[in-house]
């Protein structure tokens, strides 16, 4: 029995706001990456899917797991990297994490405190850049900033998308402590335009995160390989840049993500400065990315 994957969205790899797996890395890394990313999508599908019950759910993210152990061929997105796992004699671990991440989605839609947002995030965000230095063979000392940049971008996207996850999903990763400590609630996410207090409860939180940054900016230091060094240079200079927006700007009205065309400059940008700082011997990227129109 295979799994109906009828409730995927679409979504792939070059849809997402940050890089997976791009030209900067080495292509002899960019299949296993690819498969752990396509795993989670289908996970993350199925958890996000609104017209399944969480019978469905659960039943579609335990054939994931059952799969990726070898207990099932039932699910399709986890053959290959259940392959790729066994050739490279990595861990599994990772991929087993997010799926407690995407089981926790489906039965919690609220976070009371900043800490317990974190916590979540040690599973929704942190495997994912674990498992990419896993598999270029890095210390595990660079998990660190690793975990630091991951929960940056995972927080990111909660910010970005907090209007669409409550009226989509009744899902909201806004703290409710910060919104009580603002003098807001949940029901003001429904409304077209975020109120003062809403506004300032997520540019509070943008700054909060914005905070990661600096412990996240040591990973491109550190990581040994230099096309993960110029690939973790341009992740970190687009997430500076999307918290520079979202300190600023209101996500239930405003235009946050970025273009295309102007994410490649940023990437650009950063890349060069990340190459020009090794060959420097400073091993990573300074650049400072400013916030304007684009």
């Amino acid at each position: 029995m295979t799994v109906d994957t009828k409730y995927k969205s679409g979504k792939s790899e070059r849809d997402e706001n940050f890089p997976v797996a791009s030209r900067f890395v080495a292509p002899r890394f960019r299949a296993p990456i690819l498969a752990f990313y396509r795993f989670a999508r289908a996970a993350d599908d199925a958890a996000d899917n609104p017209k399944l019950d969480a019978t469905s759910k659960l039943a579609i993210l335990s054939a994931l797991e059952d799969t990726l152990l070898g207990r099932s061929d039932a699910a399709g997105d986890a053959v290959p990297l259940r392959a790729e796992l066994r050739a490279r004699n990595l861990t599994a671990q990772h991929a087993l994490d997010l799926l407690k991440a995407f089981r926790q989605d489906i039965a919690k839609s609220r976070y009371n405190t900043w800490s317990e947002l974190i916590e979540y995030c040690r599973y929704s965000a942190m495997p994912v850049g674990r498992f990419v230095l896993d598999v270029h063979g890095e210390a595990r000392s660079t998990w660190e900033a690793s975990d630091a940049l991951c929960t940056a971008l995972q927080i990111i996207n909660h910010l970005q998308d907090c209007a669409k996850d409550n009226r989509d999903l009744d899902r909201v990763y806004i703290p409710l402590e910060d919104l009580a400590k603002h003098g807001t609630e949940v029901a003001a996410l429904a409304r077209p335009k975020a109120s003062p207090q809403l506004l300032a409860c997520l540019h509070s939180l943008a700054d909060r995160t914005a905070g990661l940054l600096p412990e996240a900016s040591l990973l491109p230091r550190n990581v040994a390989d230099l096309r993960l060094s110029v690939e973790t240079s341009v992740i970190v200079a687009l997430a500076r840049k999307l918290l520079a927006r979202l300190k600023t700007r209101d996500p239930l009205t405003d235009r946050v993500h970025l273009s295309k065309p102007y994410a490649a400059s940023i990437a650009a940008r950063a890349a060069a400065a990340a190459l020009v700082g090794r060959a420097a011997g400073k091993r990573g990227s300074y650049e400072i990315v400013k916030d304007d129109a684009a």
